[in-house]
């Protein structure tokens, strides 16, 4: 089968090479705190100082990382392949744009991006949002950090799910196949006929859906298959 369009869906295993956090450990815990306590609407409600101060904690570690032999691999295919492209990441850090790729969305949000509670602006932002400064746009309402909570619609949904349904080739890396709607993708992508791969530490709840996976660190596969796949 001949290879034209390609659409790779990358999670938190791709970033965590370069030192940022997954998204839960193995407890169940991200950074020290439950889920429900930081990324749901209620916990924002509920507690928006505790909330914006830990996603302040974040934004700033990004400046302490650097993108890895896979962001940097992806960012190179990015560059070079003739056909349609996407990148997907689930992630929020902003990893892959430093390394160069630029065929890229981000389902979940961006840690780099303030959201309006007022007026829906999405501005790009570097500082802290736990001191309540005003949206630059409509300066009457509150920013809150961009990324997309349990219980929120994920990002360019339309848009992602338009460049499955032209794909030959769906690739997934890094990511735990766990968490919907990205964990469906694969069943989407084999649907409309696409080829499907897996590049994941190990095994993961989606392997079995895949047509074929390889299983190690992506900072040494990925680099070798997108050489394989640009000849």
């Amino acid at each position: 089968m001949a290879i034209r369009n390609i659409v790779i869906l990358t999670g938190a295993g791709v970033s965590a090479e370069s030192g940022v956090p997954t998204f839960r450990g193995p407890d169940g815990l991200w950074e020290g705190h439950r889920v429900q306590d930081v990324a749901t609407p209620e916990a924002f409600a509920r507690n928006p100082v505790l909330v914006q101060r830990f996603y302040d904690e974040r934004r700033a570690a990004l400046g302490r990382v650097e993108p890895n032999a896979a962001h940097r691999a992806l960012a190179r295919l990015d560059a070079e392949w003739p056909g349609a492209l996407l990148l997907v990441t689930q992630n929020v850090d902003d990893l892959h744009e430093r390394a160069g790729s630029t065929r890229l969305l981000h389902m979940h949000g961006e840690l780099k991006r303030a959201l309006c509670t007022g007026c829906g602006a999405a501005p790009a932002w570097e500082g802290d949002l736990s001191g309540n400064p005003p949206c630059p746009r409509c300066a009457a309402a509150a920013l809150r950090p961009d990324i997309v909570w349990f219980g929120e619609m994920p990002y360019h949904m339309d848009a992602i799910g338009a460049a499955i349904d032209a794909a030959d080739l769906f690739v997934s890396i890094g990511t735990s196949g766990a968490v919907y709607p990205a964990a469906g993708f694969v069943d989407w992508a084999r649907s409309a006929g696409a080829l499907t791969l897996e590049i994941n530490l190990e095994p993961s709840a989606g392997t079995p859906l895949f047509d074929s996976a390889r299983h190690g660190p992506a900072g040494v596969l990925v680099p070798a298959w997108v050489a394989e796949l640009l000849g």
